[in-house]
């Protein structure tokens, strides 16, 4: 019996099998090749010396090959010399150099301040926007796979810079009423709540027309208006007590044009006063930040203690927290128990995101 051509009916569904199956195939080739790269960059970001290729393909998930095989090494050399090439059009800076004059081999980098990126000014839609993708940005792979990535390098002994993960794998802390708040200003649906002033034990009632949520700071404010005022309020969300209660239908009214949320939180929060003062021992050479921020420093043999201006403890411990190891607090109590509280709270997160990685 004759084998259908090409064009024959019975063979479309063969057909339709090989295309899925190469669609399928170029899918999983592209994802794999950029969690490769995505990998490489938090490599190189996370070191200050320059890394082999050997160093890399030792640490670096992807690069797997024996190095003894003349033609899986051959392979392996191809592969990175195209992931460089890419990266380097992506426009990320990857340097070349060695970490001594004693090596023969050249290592890779990343330009840490060719990499950053300058300051972005940001329309409240756009603030909005990104305050929800870092409020999901936890429950993403890419936090685990920094962890991993990171923990790999310095069990080969690599000096990894632990400020250098911050942008990577960003833990950011939000109050229950975010998620509603940030929902409904989106769909422009009133709200109701209660809400708690420092100066009365009791709560009371507030209808609000929300036009965005933002940060100033360190805490989030929803500003919008206030139906029973008829006027611009802002409120702090850390102060919501209890549910927030979606009242409104969709669409039920417009922001006015051009509003500036950050500059309403401003006004109705005031100028800060830094009255507190922070003891903190700091390792020599590190926390440029606080360093230019202390009002007094001084050296001695366990390091450098810095005398630090505060307005907030919880404010002031989520910058602490950021140097990791390198700063130690003295006192007082409130700012060692904010420190404390939000540490464990990242751990806590990491908690969470190992058991998720392990569940898949």
């Amino acid at each position: 019996m004759a084998r259908p051509g090409p064009d024959h009916p019975r063979a479309a569904p063969a057909r339709v099998r090989a295309h899925a199956a190469r669609a399928a195939s170029v899918q999983l080739v592209s994802r794999t090749r950029t969690e490769r790269l995505v990998n490489l960059v938090i490599c190189l970001l996370s070191t200050r010396r320059f890394l082999t290729a050997a160093q890399i393909a030792a640490t670096v998930p992807g690069y797997e090959h024996d190095p003894d095989d003349a033609k899986d090494h051959e392979a392996f050399q191809r592969k990175f010399e195209r992931d460089k090439a890419e990266l380097r059009e992506l426009g990320v800076p990857l340097e070349t150099g060695t970490a001594s004059v004693f090596d023969a081999e050249p290592g890779y980098r990343i330009a840490h301040r060719e990499y950053a990126l300058p300051d972005i000014p940001l329309e409240p839609d756009e603030a909005a926007a990104v305050g929800i993708a870092a409020r999901l940005w936890q429950h993403a792979g890419l936090a685990a796979a920094a962890s991993s990535g990171l923990a790999k390098l310095r069990a080969a002994g690599v000096d990894v810079d632990p400020q250098a993960t911050l942008g990577m794998e960003p833990m950011v802390t939000v109050d229950p009423a975010f998620a509603p708040l940030t929902a409904a200003a989106r769909d422009r649906r009133e709200v109701n709540f209660d809400y708690r002033v420092p100066d009365r034990d009791a709560s009371s009632r507030r209808r609000l027309q929300p036009w965005g949520v933002v940060c100033w700071r360190g805490r989030w404010y929803v500003v919008g208006h206030d139906l029973d005022r008829d006027a611009t309020r802002c409120f702090r969300l850390s102060r919501v007590v209890g549910a927030v209660r979606v009242t409104g239908q969709p669409g039920a009214y417009e922001p006015p044009a051009g509003v500036d949320l950050i500059s309403h939180v401003a006004r109705w929060s005031g100028p800060v006063e830094r009255t507190g003062r922070a003891n903190v021992l700091v390792v020599p050479g590190r926390a440029a930040g606080l360093r230019r921020w202390a009002v007094e420093s001084t050296t001695g043999p366990d390091g450098d203690r810095l005398v630090l201006p505060y307005a907030d403890p919880d404010s002031l411990a989520g910058q602490l927290v950021g140097y990791g190891a390198d700063v130690r607090v003295l006192d007082p109590p409130e700012v060692r128990e904010a420190v404390i509280q939000r540490l464990k709270e990242i751990a806590a997160r990491h908690d969470e995101l190992a058991v998720a990685g392990g569940a898949r």
